[in-house]
């Protein structure tokens, strides 16, 4: 069972579907994202009603919890969602994965594992509670859990990130790519088919349980870097335009979601470098090269654009 159609969901599905696993996903449409394998149950609940959580679950063996909701409400709904999945978890007597981001972490350094629980925003800060709640259900023994915790997304079927349609699309459209914060920090970005493989390995391993892991993440490339390689896989000229925070603050007026946004803009100014060679090594799963990984955006891009 997997609470969340996004994209990690859909990539998730996707690596189950190969290893012949049954699948079933939930989201509050019932409609099927493009990405979602066509033998995958879809259901429609909400997900912040605990019941409907409970009877989503019915039956499960693994429930991942792939949940995103809107930005700027993330400190009044994901931690009841988080909740509603974890107890409907329990009912089913299911395993728990929960699909988590970084930002908890000291970033001040490379990011592992062992890095310091130190967040730097409110959604940091809701992160690490919720994280914690998660892996003390497992001490308790309420629930086996385990984390699943990535950079920012890149890959077909992201749209939303910081590196998704404003900069793939827009090069895609022959226009400039619209990035966030400095084009020359380097930032290690977490290539999504590499996140739904990790997520699907973490849901059959036992030796998974009861710690986080950080996905494989290839070697860090600046924002600039990441556009110049698309734009040579297009054959196009390499042009960007970056957002400037007090356009991002006027946005904010009208779009609370770019509102929320502008205190996570520190992991773009700074460099924001991950180190996954625990996963790799324990689970022998390496990271898609970024030039493969951007080839797969571009061909994901244009086909999309020309659906």
């Amino acid at each position: 069972m997997i609470f969340g159609a996004g994209p990690v969901g859909c990539w998730s599905a996707r690596t189950l579907r190969e290893w012949g696993v049954r699948v079933r996903a939930v989201n509050r449409s019932g409609r099927r994202p493009a990405l979602m394998p066509e033998d995958v149950e879809i259901i429609a609940a909400d997900l912040s009603d605990p019941e409907q959580a409970l009877a989503a679950a019915a039956g499960a063996t693994v429930v991942y919890q792939a949940l995103n909701p809107p930005y700027h409400r993330w400190g009044e709904l994901f931690p009841v969602l988080q909740a509603n999945a974890l107890a409907a978890a329990q009912k089913a007597d299911a395993r728990y994965i929960s699909i988590e981001n970084l930002y908890m972490y000291d970033s001040s350094g490379p990011i592992s594992e062992k890095s310091p629980i130190r967040p730097r925003s409110r959604k940091g800060q809701v992160r690490a509670q919720m994280a914690s709640e998660a892996l003390a259900a497992h001490r308790r023994g309420d629930v086996r859990a385990t984390a699943l915790r990535s950079s920012d997304y890149y890959g077909p079927g992201v749209v939303q990130s910081a590196l998704g349609e404003r900069v793939f699309g827009n090069l895609v459209a022959g226009k400039k790519a619209q990035i966030m914060g400095a084009a020359d920090q380097p930032h290690t970005w977490a290539y999504i088919e590499d996140v739904g493989r990790a997520a699907a390995i973490l849901g059959v391993r036992e030796e998974a349980l009861g710690r986080a892991w950080i996905a494989p993440h290839a070697p860090p490339r600046t924002q600039r870097q990441m556009v110049e390689l698309a734009a040579d896989l297009l054959g196009v000229e390499p042009k960007l335009m970056t957002i400037p925070a007090w356009m991002m603050r006027l946005a904010g007026v009208f779009n609370p979601d770019a509102r929320a946004a502008l205190e996570m803009l520190y992991q773009l100014n700074e460099p924001f470098v991950v180190e996954s060679d625990a996963f790799q090594k324990t689970f022998d799963l390496s990271p898609t090269p970024v030039e493969t990984g951007l080839a797969r955006t571009i061909a994901w891009c244009k086909e999309r654009t020309h659906s």
